[in-house]
């Protein structure tokens, strides 16, 4: 199917970059987007890029209960951005090991001028 733009800028492969836009990809990316513009979620996200943490921790870092904490976390694990282990009765989160993560902690540091501290970082 062609499209029929009503002004023509000389642009003849409209065609082919519609045809390569999945609807799909970029209700995903929207979605990973919306959840990420929690800043609490991208600061847990930035810490567990550096070190394995356990909610009482990360709660003390951010300075909030421990449930809220868990619901960033769960959040943050359905994107796929982290991952647990289960050590006895305490839970270990980091950031797995994705090209999304990595891309993400990457886009942090450059956009937010930080600077992974000399050791933990996961990605470097």
């Amino acid at each position: 199917m062609s499209v029929f733009l009503p002004h023509d800028h000389g642009h003849n492969d409209i065609d082919e970059l519609l045809a390569g836009m999945s609807t799909e990809s970029f209700a995903e990316l929207s979605a990973l987007f919306s959840m990420l513009s929690d800043r609490t979620r991208l600061k847990i996200f930035w810490i567990l890029c550096h070190s394995e943490e356990c909610v009482i921790n990360l709660s003390a870092m951010m300075n909030m209960s421990s449930p809220a904490i868990s619901h960033h976390l769960r959040q943050l694990k359905d994107a796929e951005l982290i991952v647990s282990r289960r050590e006895g009765k305490e839970v270990y989160y980091r950031s797995a090991d994705t090209d999304e993560a990595r891309l993400l902690h990457d886009m942090t540091e450059s956009l937010a001028k930080l600077s992974c501290p000399d050791t933990g970082c996961h990605f470097k």
